[in-house]
């Protein structure tokens, strides 16, 4: 009776938007969370999403506050990664909700970001991790404890029986693939699956566009209706991933495309795997229509349906932290920093993009400017030009946001320039540095 008398005041709570009750929704169970979603009406499901959305806005917003504390300390030394794990907890209870509303699956992409200091708190929200090959397998099987699924354009037959032994299901890539190493997978017990490609993707940027012209990931409809019916007993799942940092109304568009190609195919399969590009912790992301999409295509075939979000485990969840070094000019204020664009966040050159900085504006928005550099010898190596309201100095430091995702496990050692630090501002406010790199990192990878 005690527990019932508490979903009641929680469901009363959620029925006039008090913000208050997200702690106790939260704390819930999985079983007496989903008692509660059952007693919501669809109006009162969208304000508990707004809810859960605003309240996870306002914590971020707050953040930013915190990183330019710590880094103003003398005793923060750059450069340095700071992955905040309230944040990523966040993320994480956006995924839950989804979970919880659809009773789908959620597997974290190591791709994106495999600090394994924080999965202990991830792996108590979400399914397990997929990987890209055997190293990131084992690492998810090793360290996140959960299950594990892997996708490879294609595999080694050295490293094969060891991703095997690391996966509960292997997806293929090819026809010829399937033919060489199912067999071999049904014996280890691993699930078997078939990338394809939907036809559909609004990926602007090519390099970044899984099914752009002439893409080897997945295998193209016209080959794949001629070939599956010959090793449709093999297969117990389809996976097709057409999203880079993309909402849910592309996704039903890509969901339309992949339905008009495949779904004879559907039915008798144990699931479907709708790939990553997923941003779900984003600001402005339709979770209700992401729901919607996942419920409907679930009850139409009788499958369960996986999502691997990479980017939106930890989106906006960690900094990196650098120090101005020098200051030159050459017609411009050129900043020389400790943090490198070329070997420690490579994105920002491969995309490209421009990181924000904390504190931090677009050319002439404030009133002093300021080219953002790095210390490597490639001339290449700018980060972008900012504004600020005072001009930099030598010493001062820099935040830049978001960089938990594609950083951390992007980065190299050219010129010899030295990793950063891995830290994690851990709940409760202690910052626990989890790695230092130094001149033995960079030596052991050249012999």
């Amino acid at each position: 009776m005690a527990v019932d008398k508490d979903i009641q005041q929680i469901i009363r709570a959620i029925q006039v938007k008090d913000t208050g009750v997200l702690v106790n929704y939260h704390s819930l169970s999985c079983d007496m969370r989903k008692k509660v979603l059952e007693a919501l009406d669809t109006h009162q499901l969208r304000s508990l999403t707004r809810l859960i959305k605003n309240t996870k806005k306002t914590i971020f917003a707050a953040a930013e506050k915190r990183f330019l504390e710590i880094a103003a300390t003398d005793t923060f030394i750059t450069p340095a990664y700071l992955i905040d794990e309230t944040l990523i907890e966040e993320n994480m209870r956006i995924l839950q909700y989804v979970k919880d509303r659809t009773g789908c699956k959620i597997f974290h992409a190591l791709k994106s970001y495999a600090s394994f200091a924080t999965f202990p708190l991830m792996s108590g929200y979400i399914d397990g991790t997929c990987a890209s090959g055997l190293n990131e397998a084992r690492l998810g099987f090793v360290e996140f404890k959960k299950e594990v699924h892997t996708f490879g354009a294609a595999y080694r037959e050295e490293e094969i029986g060891q991703i095997l032994k690391y996966s509960d299901s292997i997806i293929f890539n090819s026809f010829y693939q399937l033919e060489k190493y199912g067999e071999r997978a049904q014996k280890k017990g691993a699930e078997i699956g078939l990338r394809v490609n939907p036809g559909h993707a609004e990926v602007e940027i090519d390099m970044y566009n899984p099914c752009a012209p002439y893409s080897r990931l997945g295998i193209v409809y016209d080959i794949f209706k001629k070939e599956f019916p010959k090793h449709k007993h093999m297969v117990d799942g389809l996976h097709f991933h057409a999203l880079c940092e993309q909402n849910s109304h592309v996704l039903e568009r890509v969901l339309k495309s992949f339905e008009k190609f495949y779904k004879p195919y559907i039915r008798g399969l144990k699931w479907v795997n709708f790939g990553g590009g997923h941003h779900i912790t984003r600001d402005d992301y339709d979770i209700d229509r992401l729901i919607r999409l996942i419920k409907t295509f679930k009850k139409k075939y009788g499958v369960q349906v996986y999502l691997e979000p990479g980017e939106a485990s930890v989106l906006n969840a960690g900094v990196l932290i650098s120090s101005v070094l020098d200051i030159v000019k050459n017609e411009e204020e050129i900043a020389i920093i400790d943090a490198s664009a070329e070997t420690h966040m490579p994105d920002v050159l491969l995309m490209p993009y421009r990181p924000h900085i904390i504190k931090s504006a677009e050319l002439n928005e404030k009133k002093y400017t300021c080219r953002i550099t790095g210390p490597s010898c490639l001339a290449g190596d700018v980060i972008g030009v900012y504004s600020f309201d005072e001009p930099l100095e030598r010493g001062d430091k820099l935040v830049f946001t978001d960089m938990a995702l594609y950083s951390i496990v992007k980065s190299t050692t050219f010129n010899g320039i030295n990793l950063p630090d891995i830290t994690v501002l851990r709940d409760g406010g202690k910052i626990e540095t989890i790695k230092k790199f130094g001149y033995k990192d960079y030596r052991n990878r050249q012999s």
